[in-house]
């Protein structure tokens, strides 16, 4: 057997003799790949390394749990014999956790009696949701799940509970995509009474904050494009940089992004509230929440916090684009702004803002969600997207979601930067087509496809790092 000696092989024999030969070279070979440095022990690095190689999706704190529970003696190390006395006993309890939820008892599960015993144990879930557990199990696409897939999508989880298997099949397949910062579906009873929910959005938003300040002179290129690139037609990716660094030095790279770090937290406890009361009117109605009622649920709250804090998109856009000296600060520049235009300024652009939120964010899911599916569907023999695949299905759905929104965005930007005497949005768009053509609708897309792959990355790395440092282990 590849990464175990026959002598352990023959105390594990000897240990389990209830044990098959085939159940025996099975364990052997899922210990070898676990067992990523070859000496015939796992540590937690090589049980994170080896669930990663594996596609198992791993959240803050798996693998040291898991450790845990099968390191007998403590000693750090899990040998082989140790690891074949946990997966068996594990898979005891989750035989029982099976058998219990096989309501017909026909060694099948399907979406009904897994939701019928969520439900039992209080556990507020919806029917698709339900669903989409158990298709992430299905790997044979029959619509239903049978032991050797349930036993395989949990060998490797540590616990059977069927609530924490819950959680953690809500925590793996969930992943903060695209360049707004979305809120978590739903936040488990657990998270709620023990305060982890806070620390969570907090997360969240260290990693807005982190991403977005990394990739600002990508934003403001992309702001400058969009306002005065159809002045300077012969405006490039280098000449744009090179703009910005004669017009005010390295640091007026970042214009901007003061204001878009700081509209971070209310815009995320406003879409948070909004999205809570949203979900509880729906409910009211006597319905389940369906996959479509979440989803307007969490573009209506997305307007909500968009038209609480619009006034700052405005001055963000205005800080961007001024020149050198035109303001002391975010303070003055709103001051100068009202003096100069009225009240009414602060909402220009507003209803393409919020005309571009509903296909961004249904393009951006219903792509993720597609592509996702596809790597399942011929990946069979994992249980969950690896983390490298789920952030380029994050890449790739919300540069989708771009593509399709794009155009309103920037007619948005033009109207914040008031370079029109047009305050129309249809005059605008026809405007533009007419001098530029379809091109001139995406005029600064180059820079901005160009931040969406590292945003989306370090936005993931820098939340599950503020998580663990929280002490949120899921």
């Amino acid at each position: 057997m590849p990464g175990v000696d026959s002598n352990t092989a023959s105390d594990v024999s000897l240990a389990h003799p209830h044990l098959t030969p085939e159940d025996e070279a099975h364990y052997a070979k899922l210990f070898g790949q676990l067992d990523v440095n070859k000496d015939g022990r796992i540590d937690v690095e090589d049980l994170q390394e080896g669930l990663e190689r594996l596609g198992v999706h791993t959240v803050p704190g798996h693998a040291q749990k898991f450790m845990s529970k099968s390191d007998r003696n403590k000693d750090g190390h899990l040998d082989f014999a140790e690891f074949v006395q946990y997966v068996t006993e594990h898979e005891k309890q989750l035989k029982l956790v099976f058998k219990h939820i096989d309501h017909n008892q026909d060694g099948h599960l399907d979406v009904h009696e897994i939701l019928e015993s969520l439900r039992k144990l209080g556990v507020s879930v919806s029917e698709e949701e339900a669903d989409r557990l158990m298709k992430s199990m299905d790997k044979d696409g029959s619509l239903k799940v049978d032991w050797n897939e349930w036993r395989n999508y949990l060998l490797l989880h540590p616990s059977a509970d069927l609530k924490d298997i819950y959680t953690y099949w809500k925590h793996a397949t969930f992943i903060d995509i695209g360049e707004t910062l979305s809120v978590p579906d739903e936040f488990t009873e657990d998270e709620r009474q023990t305060g982890r929910w806070w620390r969570i959005l907090l997360a969240g938003g260290a990693a807005g904050a982190v991403s977005r300040t990394v990739t600002a002179p990508l934003d403001r290129l992309k702001v400058i494009f969009q306002v005065i690139g159809s002045k300077k037609q012969n405006l490039s990716i280098i000449s744009g940089f090179q703009h910005m660094y004669r017009e005010g030095g390295l640091m007026s790279m970042w214009r901007g992004n003061g204001i878009n770090v700081v509209k971070i937290a209310p815009e995320t406890a406003l879409k948070f509230v909004a999205y809570e009361h949203l979900k509880k009117l729906i409910k009211s109605e006597g319905r389940e929440l369906r996959i479509h009622h979440r989803f307007m649920a969490g573009s209506l709250a997305g307007v909500f916090s968009q038209t609480m804090i619009y006034p700052m998109e405005v001055l963000k856009t205005r800080l961007a684009i001024r020149k050198t000296g035109q303001y002391k600060g975010i303070l003055d520049c709103a001051v100068k702004v009202y003096k100069n235009e009225g009240l009414r300024c602060f909402y220009k652009g507003y209803i393409p803002n919020v005309l571009g939120i509903i296909p961004y964010a249904g393009i951006d899911l219903a792509v993720y969600e597609t592509v996702k599916n596809r790597w399942l569907k011929n990946h069979r023999e994992s249980s969950a997207p690896p983390t490298l695949v789920l952030l380029a299905c994050g890449t790739f759905s919300s540069t989708c979601g771009q593509i399709a929104s794009y155009p309103l965005a920037l007619v948005r930007t033009r109207l914040q930067a008031q370079l029109t005497r047009d305050n129309s949005m249809v005059s605008l768009f026809r405007d533009i087509y007419r001098q530029e053509g379809v091109r001139g609708l995406y005029r600064g897309i180059a820079p901005n496809f160009m931040k969406v792959a590292p945003a989306v990355s370090i936005g993931y790395v820098v939340y599950e790092n503020v998580r663990q440092i929280l002490g949120v282990n899921m």
